[in-house]
């Protein structure tokens, strides 16, 4: 299986799932690439993202599959599509793979918090606090609609961090898949129990795709 590993940056993290996977579609056909599509009257491209990244988030760890026409994957394929990708989008290694997504089963994510007017340390604790409890119940969508779900056992590490006197960080790692936890729902975490401790602004990032031995997925 061919894969690329891309990251996704800047003004970029404004792309959505599907605008994206037409940018994708666009910069194989602009580099000299035919990517293999499907049959029948509708047809599709062999390209598909693992985990569509939420719009705003930005990440180091975008998996894509695909398929070319071409038997076998040219060397300057990365440094092709490069230069076809618009700002902020960046393909970092082209692969190959038999690894399996169902393999895919955590992320490494990070969560800044930014407090125009700085924070206690009294709010600090109180977030420690927070994620330590035994239970987190949050509203979280899901496919038959909006319902109360208790997120705690999808956080398999949270650390507090103080990046600054303006900045505190969420480094954590949660579930991907089965179930899946989006770490923009730590923010919503913090809103629902702690609202004197909501942030002015929350930044979420994507720093690595783990297997269940926490080794990165690739």
């Amino acid at each position: 299986m061919n894969r690329l590993l891309f990251e996704k940056r800047g003004d970029a993290v404004w792309i959505s799932h599907l605008d994206l996977m037409r940018v994708f579609q666009r910069a194989f056909r602009r580099a000299g690439f035919l990517l293999k599509h499907t049959g029948g009257f509708n047809q599709h491209a062999y390209v598909s993202l693992a985990l569509p990244l939420s719009v705003g988030t930005e990440s180091g760890c975008e998996i894509m599959d695909f398929e070319l026409e071409e038997t076998f994957v040219p060397e300057n394929l990365c440094e092709r599509l490069n230069a076809a990708l618009p700002a902020g989008v960046r393909v970092l290694e082209v692969y190959e793979s038999a690894a399996k997504l169902k393999e895919l089963t955590h992320l490494h994510a990070q969560v800044v918090l930014e407090y125009d007017g700085g924070f206690s340390d009294e709010t600090e604790q109180a977030l420690k606090e927070l994620f330590d409890r035994a239970e987190l119940p949050v509203e979280k969508k899901t496919k038959k609609g909006m319902a109360t779900v208790d997120i705690r056992p999808m956080i398999r590490f949270l650390k507090v961090e103080r990046i600054s006197g303006t900045e505190l960080l969420l480094d954590a790692v949660v579930c991907a898949q089965n179930p899946s936890l989006n770490p923009a729902q730590l923010v919503n975490a913090i809103e629902t129990h702690l609202p004197a401790c909501r942030p002015d602004f929350s930044l979420c990032r994507r720093i690595e795709v783990l297997r269940e031995d926490s080794t990165p997925f690739r």
